[in-house]
């Protein structure tokens, strides 16, 4: 009975697994898709919301539009509007993804609820503050909208989906309490410590980039997007801030790789994410200075914040790592495994 109960739980937990890790790979494509979104200013494409055009499936072609369209929507885009195909569906897809990211969320929800009942509220509540966090972007989103994409809440729609992020990774984290676990390592408080700093690094050079993205904003309303190859000579002081502030967080990162690598297990969790906390941050630069020196090419714009997003996750869950509770103690240096029992979220 006992046996038949566990190969049940397991079941669930592979489920509940399979699915928040599916949740956390759509979030990460609907961070893409809004940098999308961003970098060819089809932010208004839909300049209704939640429908768009007035309608729940948008036009392909302008004589699907009523022929007075342009009075319809013009003071909202400032008497500016013409119909783009292209940009209306770049918009209307990265609302459907969101739309689909929710309900994953709410699956995930679901799925949780279990826990409750098992001795893991955390994961319950875990989910529903993201399914919460959801349906206040969606909120978000349609203000986002309404104000014509004011610098603020573009900004702070990015960094509740951050939020979003974390909230999934610390689920996906705590129902892979194995894949976790730290062998061989030492000085755990202070190499947490230093972790949280790099994480408020990267939060810090995150911030001062939606800075920076504010600033072509308003390069482009006067410019346009035809001058791409001049909004880098037009920025100001923010810019180069944010680009010798790079060198701070590349720094920083190597340092603590570098107390990873001297520290932990080469076989351990801590130093895989460490090594590929290290490649993102050395992608993210080069993207930095395709972005610098190239024209900001738009494909660049969504790849560069993607990474920052991925850098931080990474980091988090490097923290995360050495949160969770030990499946391991060491007594003289011999390892003894705790029972299943004794090993708990």
């Amino acid at each position: 009975m006992t046996s038949s109960i566990n190969r049940t739980n397991s079941r669930q937990d592979r489920l509940f697994r399979r699915l928040t890790l599916v949740t956390v790979v759509t979030v990460y494509l609907l961070i893409i898709a809004g940098g999308v979104v961003r970098s060819t200013g089809a932010g208004m494409g839909c300049p209704d919301w939640p429908k768009c055009f007035g309608s729940w499936v948008p036009p392909t072609e302008v004589y699907q539009l009523p022929s007075d369209y342009k009075e319809m929507y013009g003071a909202k885009l400032k008497g500016e509007v013409e119909f783009n195909a292209v940009k209306t569906w770049i918009e209307y897809a990265n609302r459907l993804l969101g739309a689909f990211t929710g309900l994953l969320i709410f699956a995930t929800v679901i799925a949780s609820i279990r826990y409750l009942r098992s001795g893991k509220p955390k994961l319950f509540y875990a989910s529903l503050a993201a399914f919460i966090l959801v349906g206040f972007q969606g909120w978000l989103g349609s203000k986002v909208v309404s104000t014509e994409l004011h610098p603020v809440m573009v900004t702070l729609h990015m960094v509740v989906a951050i939020v979003i992020v974390f909230i999934l990774l610390y689920l996906l984290a705590r129902v892979y309490p194995h894949r976790l676990t730290l062998k061989k390592i030492h000085q755990e408080k202070l190499i947490k410590v230093w972790i949280l700093g790099l994480i408020g690094l990267t939060f810090s050079q995150i911030i001062i980039g939606t800075q920076v993205r504010e600033a072509i904003d308003i390069i482009i309303a006067r410019m346009g997007y035809a001058a791409r190859g001049r909004w880098i000579d037009e920025l100001g002081i923010t810019f180069y801030i944010h680009r010798s502030f790079s060198i701070v967080v590349l720094l920083a990162n190597a340092f603590v790789f570098y107390r990873v690598h001297k520290l932990a297990s080469p076989f351990s969790p801590l130093y895989s994410l460490a090594r590929w906390m290290l490649v993102v941050v050395g992608l993210e630069i080069v993207v930095g200075i395709i972005l610098a020196y190239q024209g900001v090419p738009a494909f660049a714009q969504p790849i560069h914040l993607t990474l920052a997003i991925v850098l931080a996750g990474i980091q988090f869950v490097m923290w995360l790592s050495l949160s969770a509770p030990e499946r391991t103690k060491y007594r003289s240096g011999v390892a003894t495994e705790l029972s299943e029992d004794q090993a708990v979220l």
